[in-house]
């Protein structure tokens, strides 16, 4: 039998879904599972999104584009212009969903080998996109303690080698809910220019800010215009995650044409869900700003049970719909196999997702959990009632 390629051996097996063989026998044993391992949202998709599949009335599903239509691209401006970004549609990219936009970023700003920095703990998938794009992630690691902000822009110079060609960052952050300071994206700005490196911004939350935190976008930024990838998805804003409809936004013409190429390799991007998406853009601001509200409330409920039970550390988030969570465990890959194997009240459990494989660093995030806000408030409370519980009942509590 001839062996797999390395790269096969070399992919990681994703911590938010690796435990769904758990979850299933759980479900074929009659138990209901509450899914807060996997940032699903059960939000309704807007109806001008619906709408156009309900009307449809195309007689061939055509091949688009390989960068994607030139009316959706064109369409998104629009959407960029809402938040004081100008741009054409020649410097959008459309993407099967927002993974691809990110591994085509790593793959035409990066050879095999180069090194890309990113802020740990930070989304999972990251680790796979790199080894397909056959580059080296390098962590730089964000603590709870710190509100989970960047270190000093030092501590980040130090990891820079002769083999670093990028920086990564999620803002607002999946899976901290972290939401980057204009300061903190200056220095960013000037780190990249000193050590002529590209920044590549993963904005998919954008709209999904609480309190008194303020998105500022990658795009914002002065003087590094060339330097700036943004990488964008229509799965949270419009509750659409199996649309897969993303885009690579950049004003560096080269980079785009280079990632074109890739594009065309792969033939298109989703024709139907392009038209869908392009529809959304007009969807009523007051569909973000309900859905923003409702995230607020299941927040705010996920850390209204946490602080009841003593030995959780964890922060409130401003952005996103996640949060990382300490457990008072042994081992929280160990503790989310136990809920869904051996616990259950009134045949319900909960599935979480364990926060090691949100980390580069080997032994970080052990006794961690991510957990989703992502379903409705009274969901989220019998969730919540049931982690408190399992906590209670864990042999492996501390």
């Amino acid at each position: 039998m001839p062996q797999l390629s390395q790269r096969a051996y070399s992919m990681p097996a994703s911590p938010i879904r690796k435990l769904a063989p758990y979850a299933d026998r759980a479900k074929e044993a009659g138990r209901k599972v509450y899914h807060l391992n996997i940032g699903q949202p059960d939000i309704p998709t807007p109806q001008t999104m619906l709408n156009y599949f309900r009307n449809l009335s195309l007689k061939v599903i055509a091949y688009s584009p390989s960068g994607g239509l030139w009316e959706y691209r064109e369409k998104l401006t629009e959407y960029y212009r809402r938040f004081d970004i100008a741009l054409s549609k020649e410097d959008i990219l459309v993407t099967t969903g927002g993974s691809e936009a990110i591994i085509f970023a790593m793959m035409v700003t990066m050879n095999p080998g180069d090194e890309i920095i990113i802020p740990e703990p930070f989304y999972t998938n990251y680790n796979g996109f790199a080894v397909e794009a056959g580059v080296r992630v390098v962590p730089v690691t964000c603590r709870a303690e710190d509100g989970f902000r960047l270190p000093s822009i030092e501590k980040i110079r130090e990891k820079i080698t002769e083999r670093t060609r990028a920086i990564l960052i999620c803002n607002p952050n999946n899976p901290t809910g972290y939401v980057y300071s204009w300061e903190e994206l200056e220095q960013l700005r000037q780190l990249v220019a000193d050590h002529d490196l590209f920044l590549i911004a993963d904005e998919v939350y954008r709209e999904f800010v609480y309190d008194d935190a303020t998105f500022h976008s990658a795009l914002h930024l002065k003087g590094i215009e060339e330097r700036v990838v943004v990488v964008d998805s229509v799965s949270k804003r419009y509750s659409a995650c199996g649309a897969r409809v993303g885009c690579l936004v950049s004003r560096n013409r080269e980079l785009l044409e280079a990632a074109l190429k890739l594009g065309q390799a792969r033939l298109s991007p989703p024709t139907l869900e392009q038209l869908a998406a392009m529809a959304a853009i007009d969807t009523p601001e007051s569909y973000i700003q309900q859905a923003r509200e409702e995230y607020r409330r299941r927040r705010d409920v996920v850390f209204q049970a946490l602080q009841q039970v003593p030995g959780v550390v964890g922060l409130k988030p401003k952005g996103a719909f996640y949060t990382i969570v300490g457990l008072p465990v042994d081992d929280a890959e160990k503790f989310c196999i136990w809920m869904l194997e051996s616990f259950h009240d009134q045949n319900e459990t909960v599935m979480l997702a364990p926060a090691s494989g949100f980390y580069a660093t080997p032994g970080l995030g052990k006794r961690e959990v991510r957990i989703a806000f992502v379903l409705n408030v009274q969901a989220m409370q019998r969730a919540m009632a049931l982690l408190q519980k399992a906590l209670r009942e864990y042999p492996g509590r501390l």
